[in-house]
Formats: C-alpha cells, sequence, structure tokens
C-alpha cells in the first residue's frame, strides 16, 4: 500500500459482501488510485443457508458463530444445498502514511480451484518483530485474503499453527532477513477430486513413426510390426470415473461434470492376449512374446512372419526385441536383387533370409540364416550364424561360413567351408579349404583341413578376447599392489619386532592383573593404562598382518590370471592335414615378454599340428608337435 498525493477521501463504513469490488468502486468514484485506499474491519458475519429444491426469496439467512464454524463437517460442506457467504462492516479511508509492514513483499494465492491458499514471502524481505508483531501480521494477512474475496475465519484454522515457526524465528532474532522465498498454506478448504473420462491408450504401437535425432518422423522405421514380449502391456481401457464436489475458500460449492463415455473396447481378443480388469481400468497383456496383430477386429500375438523383401519401399527397418520371440522369413531369392534392402535395420528374435542383404544394412537377432550373400559394407550379429556368401562384417557366437570372401568375422567357434581371403577372430577357427589372403587369429585352434593358396597368415593370440586396456590396467594394478606389499611388509616387520620385544613385559602386567583382581587387591592405575596400550598395539599389529595377507591373496590372483593367460598359448595349437604351399606364416603372440614368435613352413612341405616351444635356455619357437 502506499500514500496518494491527490487529495484525500472522507472516511466512511460500508458493509458490503465483497471489499475487493467496494474498494474499486470508491477508488472511481472519488478518482483515485485503488492501491492509495485502505480499510479497517469493524465487524464480520458468516451466514448460512440450506435452501430447498426451488430456491426462493423467502429463504433466510443464519448468522453462525465461531463454535458454530468449527462444528461444520466435511459432509454439510459437501451438501449442493448448503450455502455460505459473509458479510463485512468496513471503515473506507486513504493511506496518509506507509503502515509498518508495508515493506514486507507478500502476496496471497491459491491454487486453480482456490481450495488451497498460499501466503508466500519473498526473497529479501525484512521483519522487524515488536509487541504488537504477531497482531499486525495476522492483520496484514486477512485484508490480502479479503481483497482476493476468500473468506476469513473459516478454511483457515492451520494457518496459526503453520506461521508458529515462522514468526518464533523472528521473535529470537529481532530483525529477520527473509534468504530464501517462504510459502505457508493459510486457507484450505475441500478439493474435489476432478472427473475421469473414459480413454484409450494403445501402448503397443508407441514405436511407430518414431522420431529421429532431429525431431523429424523416421520413416525408415515406421513399425512394420511390432515386437512384443509376454506380460507387456499391450492396449489400457481407462474406465469412466465420477468425480466428487468439493468447496472452495470463498465458500463456493464446485460441482463436478459427468464423465464422457466414448472408447469403450469394441475389439476381441485372440488366444495370446489376456484381460486384466480392476475399478479403474482394464488391461490388455501379451501372454507369449511374438508380434501384435489386429484382423478382422481381433488383436493377437503371432510369432512367424512372411515377408518378401524388407527394403524401405515395403516394410521399413524392423525392430522386434531379440527377445520377443518373433520369427521372420524373407523369400526374395533373385541373385540380383536384394531381400534386406540398402540401409535397413533389422532386430528379431530369428530370421531366415532366402536371398542377400543389401549395401549398408544391419542385421541383428539370436539365430540367423543367410542363403544369398552378405554385402560388403553390410553388418549381421547372431549368436548362431549360417551364410553362404560373406562379404561383408559378421559377429556371434557359433558362426557357418560356406564362402569367406574377403568379409571379416569375429565369433567363439567359427567354421568355414571355403576362404579365398578375409579376416577370421574366434576361439577356434575350422576350414574345410583355404585359398589366399586370409588372415585367421584363434585363441585356441586354428585347423586347416585342405590348403590350396599361400599369403596366409594363422595367429595364435591368448589375448584375443582381452582388450588391450586391460592387459595394462592389469600389469599396473599389479605393480601397484606389489608395492604396497612392501610397505605394509616394511610396517609389520617394525611391529613384529616391537611386539617380541614387549611380549614378556605384556605377560607379566597381564599375571598382576588376574593376580589383583583375584585376591580383591585395587590395580595401580599405571598398569591399567600399560594393559590398555598394549590392548592397542596387538590390535594394531593383526590388523597389518590381515592387511598384509589379503594384498598378498590380491596380488597372487591378479598374478594368477596373468600367467594362466600365458599358458593357455603353450596348450593353443595350428593344425593343417594338407601340404604347405606357397608363402604361408604360423605366429604365436606371448604376453611376457610382449613378442612375437613366427614360424614360415617351407612350401610344398608336409603339414601336421603346430605349437609354442620353449627349451631349456628359455628360448620359445614354434615346432611340429605331431605329423
Amino acid at each position: 500500500m502506499v500514500a496518494d498525493n491527490s487529495t484525500p477521501i472522507i472516511p466512511f463504513i460500508v458493509r458490503t459482501s465483497n471489499i475487493a469490488k467496494e474498494l474499486i468502486q470508491t477508488a472511481a468514484n472519488h478518482n483515485v488510485s485503488v492501491h492509495s485506499l485502505d480499510f479497517r474491519v469493524l465487524e464480520v458475519q458468516t451466514l448460512s443457508l440450506m435452501t430447498a429444491e426451488a430456491k426462493t426469496d423467502s429463504d433466510e439467512w443464519a448468522e453462525l458463530s465461531e463454535s458454530d464454524i468449527n462444528e461444520i463437517t466435511n459432509e454439510l460442506y459437501l451438501n449442493p444445498k448448503f450455502e455460505l457467504k459473509q458479510i463485512y462492516e468496513v471503515e473506507i479511508f486513504s493511506i496518509e502514511k506507509a503502515g509498518k509492514l508495508d515493506h514486507i513483499d507478500l502476496s496471497i494465492a491459491g491454487n486453480a480451484t482456490l481450495c488451497k491458499i498460499y501466503l508466500t514471502i519473498k526473497l529479501g524481505s525484512e521483519l522487524i518483530y515488536d509487541e504488537t508483531f504477531e497482531k499486525d501480521f495476522f492483520e496484514l494477512i486477512m485484508k490480502k485474503k479479503l481483497r482476493a474475496n476468500l473468506m476469513i475465519g473459516i478454511f483457515d484454522s492451520m494457518m496459526r499453527s503453520n506461521l508458529a515457526e515462522f514468526i518464533a524465528k523472528i521473535k529470537v532474532n529481532g530483525i529477520y532477513h527473509v534468504d530464501r522465498q517462504e510459502r505457508f498454506v493459510v486457507g484450505e478448504g475441500l478439493e474435489p477430486i476432478a472427473t475421469v473420462d473414459d480413454a484409450l491408450i494403445i501402448h503397443y504401437d508407441k514405436k511407430q513413426n518414431a522420431l529421429d535425432d532431429e525431431g523429424r518422423v523416421d520413416y525408415a522405421n515406421r513399425g512394420y510390426i511390432i515386437g512384443v514380449v509376454a506380460n507387456d502391456l499391450l492396449i489400457e481401457y481407462i474406465k469412466p470415473q465420477e468425480g466428487t464436489s468439493g468447496r472452495n475458500c470463498r465458500g463456493e460449492f464446485i460441482t463436478t461434470k459427468e464423465p464422457l463415455v466414448r472408447n469403450e473396447p469394441s475389439f476381441t481378443l485372440g488366444g495370446n492376449v489376456e484381460r486384466d480388469e480392476n475399478d479403474a481400468r482394464i488391461e490388455f497383456r501379451a501372454k507369449v512374446g511374438g508380434y501384435v496383430t489386429f484382423e478382422g477386429g481381433m488383436y493377437d500375438i503371432k510369432t512367424e512372419m512372411d515377408v518378401t523383401e524388407i527394403s524401405f519401399r515395403s516394410t521399413g527397418s524392423i525392430d522386434t526385441q531379440l527377445d520377443s520371440d518373433v520369427s521372420i522369413n524373407v523369400k526374395e531369392k533373385d541373385p540380383l536383387k536384394d531381400a534386406i534392402g540398402t540401409g535397413m535395420e533389422v532386430t528379431v528374435n530369428v530370421i531366415n533370409i532366402d536371398g542377400n542383404i543389401g549395401a549398408d544394412a544391419k542385421v541383428t537377432a539370436h539365430k540367423a540364416v543367410v542363403e544369398g550373400q552378405v554385402h560388403n559394407s553390410a553388418t549381421i550379429t547372431a549368436d548362431e550364424l549360417t551364410i553362404n556368401v560373406h562379404k561383408g562384417k559378421a559377429y556371434g557366437k557359433e558362426i557357418h561360413v560356406t564362402r569367406l570372401e574377403h568379409g571379416s568375422v569375429v565369433g567363439e567357434k567359427v567354421t568355414i567351408a571355403q576362404a579365398t581371403g578375409g579376416i577370421v577372430n574366434a576361439q577356434e577357427i575350422d576350414v574345410e579349404l583355404l585359398g589366399s589372403h586370409t588372415k585367421l587369429t584363434a585363441s585356441r585352434r586354428i585347423e586347416i583341413q585342405k590348403l590350396q593358396g599361400g599369403e596366409n597368415v594363422l595367429t595364435i593370440d591368448p589375448l584375443l578376447n582381452e582388450s588391450a586396456e586391460f592387459l595394462e590396467d592389469e600389469q599396473s594394478l599389479m605393480i601397484e599392489v606389489k608395492k604396497v606389499i612392501h610397505d605394509v611388509g616394511k610396517e609389520l616387520e617394525g611391529y613384529e619386532e616391537t611386539m617380541k620385544k614387549t611380549a614378556p613385559a605384556y605377560e607379566d602386567i597381564k599375571r598382576k592383573l588376574i593376580n589383583y583382581k583375584n585376591n580383591g587387591i585395587k590395580i595401580p592405575i599405571a598398569y591399567v593404562e600399560k594393559y590398555k596400550q598394549f590392548q592397542e598395539f596387538k590390535k594394531k599389529l593383526d590388523s597389518l598382518r590381515k592387511e598384509y595377507q589379503d594384498k598378498l591373496d590380491h596380488y597372487a590372483f591378479i598374478s594368477g590370471r596373468h600367467r594362466a593367460l600365458q599358458d593357455e598359448i603353450f596348450e593353443a595349437r595350428v593344425i593343417n592335414h594338407d601340404r604347405w604351399h606357397n608363402y604361408n606364416e604360423i605366429i604365436f603372440k606371448l604376453i611376457d615378454p610382449p613378442v612375437d614368435i613366427t614360424f614360415f613352413p617351407p612350401d610344398n612341405t608336409e603339414g601336421g599340428i603346430y605349437g609354442l616351444h620353449v627349451d631349456d635356455d628359455g628360448v620359445f619357437s614354434i615346432k611340429v608337435l605331431l605329423k
């Protein structure tokens, strides 16, 4: 509130049910700012009325006392025939000087229904306590509420208790600076519960028309089929729920609308979709993994699908989740066409491809069969993988390739019928017919049935499945643990030596303490202190012994794993059942020392079983163990 330089109005008394409206009207009548006017409450009357079915002029309002207000039940508040109003007798006058609390930046606001009213005191406000502070403060709140046309003395029984701690802080400090915004509930009516209209929510198709990284619709991934797993929520029907009425802090009764019902399920369910219903909703869930179908008004889950091709034009990319138990059969066999089109991405549990995988395509599955060829820029990943002609990248556990043509293969166990160039990394590699320019790297075994070409590199690498970073970290850890063992050992050695020297004195004091205790003799303080020192020393010694042993065990574990990896190379084998032709190279990669042991089998010599050998002088070489 601010003082106005215009001529003050003559104070007058008025009875009104809306003080805010009265202030605005007074300001307009006297041509002054409404902010230059203030009022003083002289009397408040709270009135109630219980109307009949049809409201008439003869209905009489009854005045309520404070005790009457306290006895109003929620049931009565929620009766639409029960009405409330307040009449205020106030004196309106011009503000000629600022009030004591006008410098406080506070406001009154409510939620959307005005069933909860908040007092907010802004950051930076300064409150000064004096003997009339509480009276003035609550009067200020009352006026703020009345200016907002809110009732007072009703719906606000919690106000004083909610503000008690805040006022106590002001009282204790004398001057209180608000260093963060403070908010308190100073009024609370009966909040209505909103009506719920019925709704049908389709959950399973949320991946359709997914957005790309730039927020645009990704038409290449438009959800041709949608995979689900068992118990996935497919569809949800929200039942209509009638709301409950309320009453706000203006005393107004709040009615709720009737719920709209326009989405009741009209579809039927197949055997693989189950219905789960409660009072609020109906859920339709998948009984099994698969993909969702909607045919003839019926939802169901199927597991196998035949398509001619997977391409941008026909299906777009397909992502059915690996664990959704979907099998796709792609039927396009024409060698001049792609069964999986350029740039397509397919994720599915099982896929059988009768034809080719095109450029830049990506296929991910648990099990995959490719009867055609994999393009050199395509990638296929599957636990169980069978490929006819492979030119791209393949990743899996057990992989079978009929013809490898300069593609790359990474797996656990790889079998290749014919290799005419490419790169293979696996734990075990079997090649029926090895041509030329192929790099085979295994951690356990490479076996070749027939060799026709040359320029092949056969490598045994025990760290094939371990990263260089892991090996470096492990070596660093071994050095670090070794240093800790040295430092702890040195400290332990000192403690052991001290314990050895002090043990007799410790035992002597221990015997004396037992003797004093058994004979009821008062124990000297010095002996007790000395005994405690021995106990603390022994506790520290035991802790060091445990730490030292733990570090030794840790080092043994790390170095043991390191040695085990090195030892594996002595069990690894390169086996050639044919004669050697042209130039070929065998490599065994050592860990410690980190060197490559190489062997070049002479042209036209008999093959055999090759392994790593170390002689009495520690010199490593590759030898024929058995021909």
